[in-house]
């Protein structure tokens, strides 16, 4: 088990298995030094968590999604483990972008995305600081409360 799975135990996460990709993509690609990953949404053993379901996110269900959120990154750390064989490669997270299925009205996505990049600092201490873009949109796919998006600056064995 890497180093940084180790943490993620010790702060109450679990990894979870990649889960399974729902078109035509890869949950995560290489370019360079860069993975990105596919959007992510919060699945736990192939379910939403709430509010997953319900479609949209307002002031009465933000802290279930700043739950989901959390959720949702290791998701998308599962992804990059899976182009990096461990999450010890990683040097740096470069970008988190979030986007929330938002109740009409709801302007409160940054505090959404507070859950995913407190984790990520949780995780990975200054490693962690990333830039973030926190985006409120009418719908995600299987209506699905929100959706991340990673960028990692990884090491990978010289080839």
């Amino acid at each position: 088990m890497s180093i940084v799975e180790e943490k993620i135990i010790q702060i109450g996460f679990i990894l979870p298995q990649l889960p399974s990709a729902a078109g035509l993509y890869s949950p995560a690609v290489r370019s360079g030094n860069l993975v990105y990953t596919s959007g992510q949404l919060p699945l736990f053993d192939g379910k939403l968590v709430e509010p997953g379901g319900k479609g949209v996110v307002n002031e009465e269900r933000k802290e279930d999604a700043v739950h989901a959120s959390r959720v949702a990154l290791l998701n998308a750390l599962a992804a990059i483990k899976s182009v990096t064989g461990t999450l010890d490669s990683i040097e740096r997270i470069v970008k988190l972008t979030l986007y929330v299925a938002s109740e009409q009205g709801f302007s409160s996505q940054h505090l959404v995305a507070n859950g995913a990049s407190s984790l990520l600092h949780e995780i990975f201490g200054e490693r962690g600081s990333h830039a973030r873009s926190a985006v409120g949109v009418a719908a995600l796919p299987l209506n699905a409360s929100l959706e991340i998006e990673l960028i990692a600056q990884c090491k990978f064995p010289v080839s």
